[in-house]
């Protein structure tokens, strides 16, 4: 498990399921390798990731975003996660759409999100996503050996290694899902 990144120092999961959703929690205690899942509290109003980065001093790469989107195929809507690093924005349009095989695909609608996920949003985690939906792992996040994600809530952060994430069911890494995002000035 790991165990410290930036000024954050993780918890065992299990030990700590009031910082879980119950799907989150759920989730964790079936996996086979439900010791290496950290838990560590936040301030919640820190949750959305650059702030949480500044306040508790991480690289936007250290933080995996779990967007959530909406596709449509034929008359047939389906959901699916993309996994990214903090530092890079989901190529939905694109190489999300296309793995789907979809004709269209966007941002799920924030309402539509949590009450399907049964999550809070800003605290949105592939870790207990409902069973059908593919969750869709950005190469550069499942070579990451050390990342904090959601945890479902959003006063606590979940520690995790890319290839764990990379494990979880109905996972597909895939190559560039995640485009590095345009710097403004």
């Amino acid at each position: 498990m790991i165990t410290k990144l930036g000024e954050l120092s993780a918890a065992p999961a299990l030990r700590r399921i009031d910082l879980l959703a119950e799907v989150t929690a759920e989730m964790i205690n079936k996996s086979p390798n439900a010791e290496d899942f950290g838990v560590a509290e936040i301030d919640p109003s820190f949750s959305d990731t650059a702030a949480f980065c500044d306040k508790y001093r991480l690289r936007p790469d250290q933080a995996s975003n779990c967007v959530i989107i909406k596709a449509t195929r034929g008359d047939r809507e389906l959901f699916a996660a993309c996994m990214i690093l903090g530092s890079a924005r989901a190529d939905v349009n694109g190489l999300a759409r296309r793995h789907l095989g979809a004709r269209k695909a966007s941002f799920a609608p924030m309402e539509e999100a949590v009450a399907l996920t049964k999550m809070e949003f800003g605290g949105i985690t592939p870790i207990g996503l409902p069973a059908d939906w593919p969750i869709l792992v950005d190469k550069a996040v499942a070579d990451s050996e050390a990342l904090i994600i959601g945890s479902g809530i959003r006063r606590s952060k979940v520690f995790v290694s890319g290839k764990t994430l990379a494990g979880l069911p109905n996972a597909v890494v895939l190559e560039n899902l995640g485009v590095k995002k345009e710097v403004s000035r």
